[in-house]
């Protein structure tokens, strides 16, 4: 899972009665920002109650009201709530991976990382509620599967479904929108500024925000997910970089030296091999040669 906001208050005593779980993501198609999943969990009996709350669906309300209804939930003795932020860094390099993993794949595994977490908890989970990413069906099989002994409800608008679920939207959604509010640019050029609208990629404002700051050789700051296709048109304007272990000749050898190819993410090839040679200081970039530095598998 990625940075977990988890209320700190101790497992309460309806924990070990049946309870009821929905989940929900906010965050999923923006350029800008994390992607957000929520939980919010509560015991069945409590599930009348849950319903009178005004909950629904997060994208249906203000941002004042939802803000509103996260404070109140937050402080209701009968219900417990988690969410499971995924940095836009992290999105982005696992898209981009050798072996890719897509954004359906990384949010099956961002759902079951909650349903983990609450039952670890020692919260006695019988049923969850998932709005879903991709085939209903298949993805219930998926997550009954993993979770046998409990009963999964997967349905597209579950938000607007299944009061629980809309809780949950809430939950990820206010929790996404305070991220982007606050969040700390790792980056110090003066020209930085926080106007940077919706984060959606049709957003006029988003896309002006991404055309200025986008840097020829460093690409985008870290609040961009820089795999997005929105990000695509931007990177003609920007400094082609040639490594020199990927200009390899066919048979591998350059100046007597063995060249190893570069992959997006890393070197390609048997892991025992590259590091044999990586740290005889053969075949590395003059940079790590004239500085001595090795790949050490010991201090």
């Amino acid at each position: 899972m990625g940075s977990e906001d988890v209320p700190s208050k101790p497992l309460p005593k309806w924990a070990s009665e049946p309870c009821l779980m929905g989940i929900d993501e906010a965050g999923r198609g923006p350029v800008l920002g994390p992607m957000v999943y929520g939980c919010l969990y509560c015991p069945i009996s409590y599930q009348k109650t849950l319903s009178t709350l005004s909950f629904a669906d997060s994208k249906t309300l203000k941002e004042e009201k939802r803000e509103e209804l996260f404070e109140s939930l937050k402080i209701d003795e009968s219900i417990g709530w988690l969410a499971d932020v995924i940095d836009p860094r992290e999105l982005s390099a696992k898209m981009l991976r050798k072996i890719k993993v897509n954004l359906n794949e990384i949010s099956h595994n961002s759902a079951m990382g909650l349903v983990t977490a609450v039952l670890d908890l020692g919260v006695f989970l019988t049923e969850v509620y998932v709005d879903t990413v991709g085939d209903p069906e298949k993805y219930r099989i998926k997550m009954s599967e993993r979770f046998p002994g409990i009963k999964f409800v997967v349905a597209k608008k579950a938000d607007s479904l299944y009061p629980v679920v809309s809780g949950a939207s809430i939950v990820a959604k206010v929790t996404r929108d305070r991220a982007v509010r606050d969040w700390v640019l790792d980056e110090t050029a003066e020209n930085i500024n926080r106007k940077f609208g919706s984060g959606y990629p049709g957003d006029p404002e988003t896309k002006t925000w991404l055309k200025d700051h986008q840097h020829p050789v460093f690409g985008f700051p870290t609040l961009v997910r820089f795999s997005w296709g929105t990000c695509t048109p931007y990177f003609k304007d920007m400094v082609e970089v040639s490594w020199e272990a990927d200009k390899t000749d066919e048979d591998g050898d350059m100046n007597g030296k063995r060249q190893l190819k570069l992959s997006s993410m890393g070197f390609t090839g048997a892991k025992r091999k590259i590091e044999e040679i990586e740290s005889s200081g053969k075949g590395r970039c003059t940079f790590f040669q004239a500085r001595k530095l090795e790949l050490v598998t010991k201090f």
